[in-house]
């Protein structure tokens, strides 16, 4: 007996509940029915009711001012229950907080998505010119140091299909946009173990980041340190924040098995 395909085994119904959800993305904070009905190509009867069933679980809430409709706080308590469920996290939280008492910058700790960054993780700085956290927001992988320090562990075939797909965009003058100078910025990256953004996503903001690997030598994440780019002189990440982030990245690694 063959078995089916999951997909067989779909509900329609949640799937389009789901779809309802997953309208709420990048900047868009509310909508309304009719804005729902016209981009899912639903009757505003069945977004009313797939509304108010997502509302009841507190998935989705209204506000009342406007009547339109946005993301509710149980996605914030799943969000948060999957980053706290997740090794990588538990192990580089106090490695992070260590981190951060050196050198009273900002640590992220991140994963990559389809070429691009994602910060999972952030303790920031008590001081009060300090990076604002942009944790769950996707960036390019190819401008920002936790990136561009996974971004070098990619094979050259994977990394020239993903930079041959289209322009890379420049954030700043300092953004590297050529795919033949990424990739040999990309190599030395590799070769010395840390990556450093010289304001080429954010002007007057510097990172440096280093590769945290797990027990199968694969890199799988990155930590940095950001801060102004009026502390992060040349010399001090040379000296200071650059051997501060690669023992970070080695502690946490050595903490997921790797040796």
């Amino acid at each position: 007996m063959m078995k089916k395909e999951k997909s067989s085994y779909i509900i329609q119904t949640v799937a389009q509940a789901l779809d309802i959800l997953e309208q709420f993305h990048d900047n868009v904070d509310e909508l309304g029915i009719a804005q729902l009905s016209r981009r899912l190509k639903f009757h505003k009867n069945k977004v009313f009711r797939l509304l108010a069933t997502l509302e009841t679980r507190n998935y989705i809430e209204q506000n009342l001012a406007t009547e339109n409709y946005r993301l509710g706080l149980k996605n914030l308590h799943l969000g948060q229950t999957f980053v706290e469920q997740m090794v990588l996290l538990r192990h580089a939280r106090p490695v992070q907080e260590s981190l951060v008492r050196k050198c009273n910058e900002t640590s992220y700790v991140a994963i990559s998505k389809d070429f691009q960054i994602v910060y999972l993780d952030a303790v920031e700085s008590d001081l009060p010119v300090r990076v604002v956290p942009r944790v769950g927001v996707k960036l390019p992988i190819y401008c920002t140091a936790a990136g561009k320090v996974v971004a070098a562990s990619l094979s050259e075939e994977i990394l020239r299909e993903y930079l041959n797909a289209g322009k890379l965009k420049r954030y700043t003058a300092n953004t590297i946009s050529d795919p033949d100078e990424l990739v040999n910025h990309l190599r030395s990256i590799a070769d010395l173990g840390y990556a450093v953004d010289n304001e080429e996503l954010d002007a007057d903001v510097r990172c440096v980041g280093a590769p945290i690997r797990d027990y199968t030598r694969q890199v799988i994440g990155a930590i940095s340190i950001s801060g102004p780019s009026m502390r992060l002189s040349a010399e001090r990440m040379s000296h200071e924040l650059i051997p501060l982030v690669k023992k970070a990245a080695e502690e946490i690694s050595s903490r997921l098995g790797f040796h």
